[in-house]
């Protein structure tokens, strides 16, 4: 498939017999990504102790042992080999080890000893990380019709996908997947195939109805709540369409304010969908302007394990008391680099690339929308600030954004929000002026 990494996940199964211990066969020689997450299957429970774990190791291609997590699985018929912290070596050749001294609650240890050969794909194998990305976030309610126009009109080369996840209110850890919004969402790629078009999904919370924000959702047990997200969402995208229909990436959640600071919970759902899932991995941060918000998105190991680090890109540039409402592209450039609003002076652009420095990974503006009102700079994220409509002001701000960020190499593109839907109501859907300046952003 287009833009995919080469690796597959593979269920090794060791057949644990009355007799002795078998090891079925599996594919070898597989090219996996840096975070890898082998799932070893049995027919019977293993007794998961320092014998069995003694016996399960990865070693590098000079024959040293690596640092990797042999922990057990779903249950006590499977083991879980993670990647050592920080992911393995890209080019880089392993070979995962199973001992004979892995051994059932009968008994029974493995008859022969096993090996996997794996190599770490670099950087540069896969397409879509060396692709400047143009997507576009759909509205809730797109129009498969008006999203195929949209393609065109913006030149895009990407689609974000959300497929509604219900959510009863604020407090809520339980959540459902909206089968109708499933259902749509499979029509939609089934009309994209042989348009090569990447395909990123996401599961989109729609909280009371879709009238509460994600950035206020604060689930009342925070276990609950990764427990139900991890195999009642993520879990059902991957076998209903991620797998089936061969997706190059999912997003894992979106502005998870008041959850985010679980890195724990994420690094394991991170490894929980790998074991799954073969494409990319992402999460969607929401924007900030705070110090201590900004320094623990630089602490936070979650990041270390995606792919790449999607940012809803919703900066307060302006100052909402100004009596400015439309902004020139050159003012609008000097406030990304120090923000008017409340006098912060943040310098956005320099924080973004700090925060692509921390980690190592590509920066994806996940969202990047401005409602076609005066003022728009001042909350892009609030589409009432002001009822007057101002499309000028929405172009220039894509116009500035495009001038600070376009030709930065650490950026891995940009999703515009939001299309597929253009109707009187749709604020933030681009005004013909600023589809001219999207329709141009990597034409080169």
């Amino acid at each position: 498939m287009k833009n995919k990494i080469l690796s597959v996940v593979i269920f090794t199964t060791l057949l644990l017999a009355e007799t002795n211990v078998q090891a079925a066969s599996f594919i070898d020689n597989q090219t996996v990504d840096s975070n890898k997450v082998w799932t070893i299957k049995f027919n019977s429970e293993v007794i998961f102790d320092d014998l069995t774990k003694g016996s399960i190791l990865v070693s590098d291609s000079k024959g040293n042992k690596v640092n990797s997590g042999v922990q057990i699985g779903d249950n006590s018929k499977e083991i879980k080999v993670t990647a050592p912290e920080g992911g393995y070596l890209p080019g880089e050749k392993y070979t995962l080890n199973l001992g004979k001294n892995i051994h059932s609650k009968e008994g029974k240890k493995l008859q022969n000893e096993s090996q996997i050969h794996f190599s770490i794909q670099s950087r540069s194998s896969n397409k879509f990380l060396d692709t400047k990305i143009k997507s576009g976030n759909l509205s809730t309610d797109y129009n498969i019709d008006q999203v195929l126009k949209d393609i065109d009109k913006f030149q895009l080369n990407t689609l974000n996908i959300p497929v509604t996840i219900k959510i009863e209110d604020l407090t809520s850890s339980n959540m459902t997947v909206d089968k109708e919004s499933e259902e749509r969402a499979i029509s939609l790629i089934k009309e994209l195939k042989g348009k090569n078009i990447n395909i990123i999904l996401e599961p989109y919370p729609w909280i009371a109805n879709g009238s509460e924000s994600e950035t206020k959702w604060k689930p009342d047990n925070i276990n609950t709540f990764f427990w139900n997200w991890k195999t009642n969402v993520l879990k059902e995208l991957i076998d209903k369409i991620l797998v089936p229909y061969n997706i190059d990436v999912l997003n894992i959640g979106s502005s998870f304010t008041n959850m985010e600071y679980a890195e724990g919970y994420w690094c394991d759902t991170i490894d929980y969908v790998r074991s799954y899932y073969n494409g990319l991995v992402t999460y969607r941060t929401s924007w900030w302007y705070k110090n201590e918000d900004y320094q623990s998105k630089l602490n936070n190991k979650m990041f270390s394990k995606l792919d790449f680090i999607s940012i809803a890109a919703y900066f307060e540039l302006t100052d909402k008391q100004s009596n400015i409402d439309t902004y020139t592209v050159e003012e609008l450039v000097k406030a990304i680099e120090s923000t008017e609003s409340y006098t912060r002076r943040q310098n956005v652009k320099k924080q973004i690339e700090k925060l692509h420095e921390a980690w190592g990974k590509p920066i994806f503006f996940g969202e990047l929308g401005f409602p076609k009102i005066n003022k728009a700079s001042a909350e892009p994220w609030n589409p009432n600030q002001d009822d007057i409509l101002n499309e000028v002001e929405q172009a220039n701000c894509f116009e500035a954004y495009k001038k600070e960020f376009e030709n930065e190499s650490w950026l891995l593109g940009i999703s515009i929000f939001a299309i597929g839907e253009n109707s009187s109501d749709k604020r933030y859907y681009p005004s013909e002026q600023s589809a001219l300046i999207i329709k141009n952003w990597y034409s080169k």
